[in-house]
């Protein structure tokens, strides 16, 4: 089979992967044996459905792959999905997995002298801006976004700037980093994407994939 015949799903490496493959395997799609092998520096791997091949690649990076047509299908955070926001993505189902929320926090000791957020001005870390941007906007403020990968907890005691916007899931990496959550912006969950060019042009066979997690999510096609 040629490989533009085949579907390729894109995994997301980092905090989700463990729960998709989970996901995945009780879909009954079962990857080939490297794909377990943690030496493998393999990026695709197939599986025991012909049509269908995995790539696993950064978290961020699905999104982007999908909606240019490099894969057909991934599993996304919303967060990514929202911040990237590409009309050429279809979101046809909710994984129920990775569920956390995007919060604005900030130092535990500036909260307790001003409980509010700024009137007009907030210099603001995050992985985010386009989403932080669109959020203080809503809200009459502007964001001065500082665009950072990793390690946004300690932007407020290096004095890079007041407030983050983050991912949380328990809270103890802010409480350990002396900040509090001040607001949600919204809560997070992994989402399958799908390229709209490729449904029209693969109808049957990702439409089959689908129902496959819709049917290990709820119980019942999507």
């Amino acid at each position: 089979m040629e490989d533009f015949e085949k579907i390729i799903l894109a995994l997301p490496k980092g905090r989700i992967l463990d729960k998709a493959v989970d996901l995945m395997l009780k879909s009954e799609v079962m990857p080939e044996k490297d794909f377990k092998n943690p030496d493998s520096r393999k990026l695709r791997f197939s599986t025991n459905d012909k049509d269908l091949d995995l790539i696993r690649i950064r978290s961020a990076d699905v999104p982007t792959f999908v909606a240019f047509g490099a894969a057909d299908i991934g599993i996304a955070g919303q967060d990514d999905i929202l911040e990237q926001d590409y009309p050429e993505l279809y979101v046809p189902l909710d994984l129920k997995i990775g569920i956390c929320k995007l919060v604005i926090a900030r130092s535990a000791d500036l909260s307790t002298r001003n409980d509010n957020l700024s009137l007009s001005y907030e210099k603001v870390a995050t992985k985010y801006p386009n989403i932080t941007k669109s959020y203080f906007e809503k809200i009459g403020v502007q964001a001065d976004c500082i665009k950072l990968n990793g390690a946004i907890e300690l932007a407020p005691s290096l004095g890079l700037c007041e407030t983050i916007v983050d991912i949380v899931e328990t809270g103890e990496t802010l409480k350990a980093n002396g900040l509090v959550e001040k607001e949600k912006i919204t809560d997070i969950s992994t989402h399958l994407i799908v390229n709209r060019a490729s449904l029209k042009t693969k109808p049957e066979k990702i439409n089959k994939l689908i129902n496959r997690f819709a049917e290990t999510v709820h119980g019942k096609a999507a």
